[in-house]
């Protein structure tokens, strides 16, 4: 009996990871590439780990501080072995990478830091719509803690405090 749509060699998986960063606008936690090359249960954490060195070894892809991105010669190799996927992992993976994407594109769209100097804490936080900066909030805060409390939540409800904002300051 023919085994259809999983991953069953090293090669297969290596061409599953180099399929799913081409499709992606940046870079992307490397335990959220493992989740998604898991979702079919058939990719363990030990297979997935060493083709990712090998990957990295042969210069395909780039793996810094628990993230990975596709280097130009990766994203060239999967250009030229994206087909040779079986169709179903091609789809179930296009259609993850894609809803990656998207979370990818809207991290990259909201930026937060915080900074402590002598008059105090400093949370800044910035939306901006892939073109521009729509918000730049600079505020001060009673400590880091609540400066990092006020990234958590801008982080989650840009968008949401973006329109609370304007509404509070349209009345």
């Amino acid at each position: 009996m023919d085994e259809i749509g999983y991953v069953f060699s090293p090669l297969d998986l290596k061409i599953l990871i180099l399929f799913i960063l081409r499709r992606l606008p940046g870079e992307i936690e490397t335990e959220r590439l493992m989740q998604i090359c898991q979702e079919d249960g058939v990719v363990n954490y030990f297979d997935f780990t060493i083709c990712l060195d090998e990957l990295k070894e042969s210069g395909q892809l780039t793996l810094e501080d628990g993230f990975c991105s596709i280097t130009p010669r990766g994203r060239q190799t999967a250009e030229t072995l994206d087909t040779s996927l079986p169709y179903s992992v091609r789809m179930h993976a296009e259609k993850a990478a894609e809803a990656e994407a998207a979370a990818i594109s809207r991290n990259n769209c909201i930026t937060v830091q915080h900074s402590s100097n002598e008059t105090g804490c400093t949370a800044e936080l910035v939306l901006n719509d892939g073109v521009s900066d729509i918000l730049h909030l600079r505020i001060l805060c009673a400590d880091e803690e609540q400066a990092k409390l006020i990234e958590k939540k801008f982080r989650r409800n840009a968008e949401e405090t973006y329109q609370k904002i304007i509404a509070v300051l349209s009345e």
